[in-house]
């Protein structure tokens, strides 16, 4: 076993330039977020010093040469260990890039997380049918108006937002919304929110949902309604939104939407 490959060396750092003006690169190691000028010998020697890359070796890589060198100051064969299960969920396996020489390794990367943020109820007018399209039929609905509240504050919805459908065959239905939001502060924030998912199911189901009369009836487990969400304000106290991320999963009740967005961590 040889001296860790500058392949190797180059997959835990990332490569940038600081500045426009810089003539040489830094690079940041993805493991402890420690930045230095970019020179694989330096870079090589800062791996036999990083605390969290050679834990991530031990666990997932015990083969890698450095944790040898680190130890001994010299890259003597280890013990081949027993096949160890990998837990696929936190794991991926990096092989074929081109230009990588170094075969096959396999590298932690962080998993995200959901956490419920804040939930949104929307009263719509009735559809205004825009007529079939290619992909199928278009609606237009706009709104009346709304409230919302979550962790970070709470508020209403300015009325006149807009959500455009298109609804397959099967009546599966694309959704994509556009609207603002009106803060309870003095003086409140805007905050312009847009939206877009699917909402899917049997279609018997999708029948009695477009039906305000029906749609209290039905069961929110016998469908499917998912979103993802953008938020954007150049309100200072609310400037962490622009480049949060959300999911959300939603529900029909007559004219109303309503449904719950969950932060991607």
């Amino acid at each position: 076993m040889g001296r860790l490959g500058d392949a190797d060396v180059h997959a835990a750092f990332v490569e940038f330039r600081a500045k426009d003006t810089d003539k040489c690169l830094s690079a940041q190691c993805i493991y402890c977020e420690s930045i230095r000028a970019k020179n694989t010998s330096r870079q090589r020697s800062h791996l036999l010093e990083c605390p969290a890359y050679l834990n991530a070796m031990k666990e997932h890589n015990p083969q890698n040469p450095i944790l040898e060198m680190s130890v001994n100051g010299t890259p003597t064969p280890v013990k081949t260990p027993k096949e160890k299960k990998r837990d696929h969920s936190t794991m991926i396996d990096v092989s074929g890039f081109q230009g990588d020489s170094s075969g096959s390794r396999a590298f932690p990367i962080p998993r995200p997380s959901l956490e419920r943020d804040f939930q949104m109820s929307l009263q719509l007018n009735p559809n205004i049918s825009v007529g079939p399209s290619i992909w199928g039929q278009r609606n237009w609905v706009s709104f009346i108006s709304g409230h919302w509240n979550g962790r970070w504050g709470k508020g209403t919805v300015v009325p006149g937002g807009q959500e455009k459908q298109m609804v397959a065959p099967d009546l599966s239905t694309h959704i994509d919304t556009n609207y603002v939001l009106q803060t309870h502060d003095h003086p409140p924030a805007h905050i312009v929110v847009r939206t877009e998912g699917w909402r899917v199911g049997p279609r018997d189901i999708l029948e009695k949902l477009m039906d305000p009369a029906q749609a209290d009836e039905v069961d929110p487990k016998a469908y499917s309604f998912r979103l993802y969400i953008h938020m954007e304000t150049g309100d200072q106290r609310y400037l962490h939104l622009n480049t949060g991320m959300w999911v959300g999963s939603g529900v029909r009740r007559g004219t109303e939407v309503i449904y719950d967005a969950y932060r991607v961590l």
